[in-house]
């Protein structure tokens, strides 16, 4: 059998591990961290594909297991894009992670597995980010017509539009959303405390005894 083509060594302390991928990974990596037990890997956004291509065939990531969003809209490039990879031969996960903002595109990695279609898919739907390169960017998770991203965390709680079942026109239409009352405002401080009946202008039965002077009877 011939020699082993991967050069990661196996079993490294976490924080051995940060910096051999990110001495493996050169140039492309912005920034290398262990943080809450994982690995991460902070690389420049027009690397992605080769930086991912490198950890898959040089260190065993061989799983693609997820590509998530995350959304700090205080940033100039407010969008993170997160792929989280599994090695099955080294028993080990690390996290690689893209910034961009709402314009600028991050090169797809469906060139390296045909699964982060739907992936970036999702991504696309709740976030917005644009993947350059995707054969197929659709919403994947909200209906046609839906407008925004519902994951951005300036996106209304309520949306921006509403459907229902017109009986007129005997089909779903779409209309914008269109509160019935105001907001209420909830005393989360007091969370047990209930309306009363003067805050409500009535008198429950019986409770007209607790205002008589003489007091209840037996």
């Amino acid at each position: 059998m011939s020699a082993t083509l991967h050069s990661a060594p196996k079993f490294l302390t976490p924080e051995g591990l940060a910096e051999t991928l990110a001495a493996s990974l050169g140039d492309c990596v912005l920034a290398a961290a262990q943080a809450n037990g994982e690995t991460i890997l902070t690389v420049q956004r027009d690397a992605i594909e080769t930086a991912l291509r490198t950890l898959r065939d040089h260190h065993e990531y061989q799983q693609l297991m997820e590509i998530a969003g995350a959304d700090y809209p205080n940033r100039a490039e407010r969008f993170e894009v997160v792929y989280m990879l599994l090695s099955l031969t080294q028993n080990s996960r690390i996290m690689v992670k893209v910034t961009t903002d709402e314009a600028t595109p991050v090169p797809t990695v469906t060139t390296l597995w045909p699964v982060a279609g739907w992936l970036e898919r999702e991504v696309y739907d709740m976030f917005g980010v644009i993947f350059a390169g995707n054969p197929d960017l659709r919403r994947i998770l909200t209906d046609y017509g839906f407008e925004g991203h519902p994951f951005r965390k300036d996106f209304p709680l309520t949306g921006y539009q509403e459907l229902h079942y017109s009986e007129e026109q005997k089909r779903v239409v779409y209309a914008p959303v269109e509160l019935p009352q105001d907001l209420r405002q909830f005393d989360f401080m007091s969370p047990w405390e209930g309306a009363t009946p003067e805050s409500v202008g009535l008198v429950l039965p019986g409770d007209e005894k607790a205002n008589d002077e003489k007091g209840p009877q037996p």
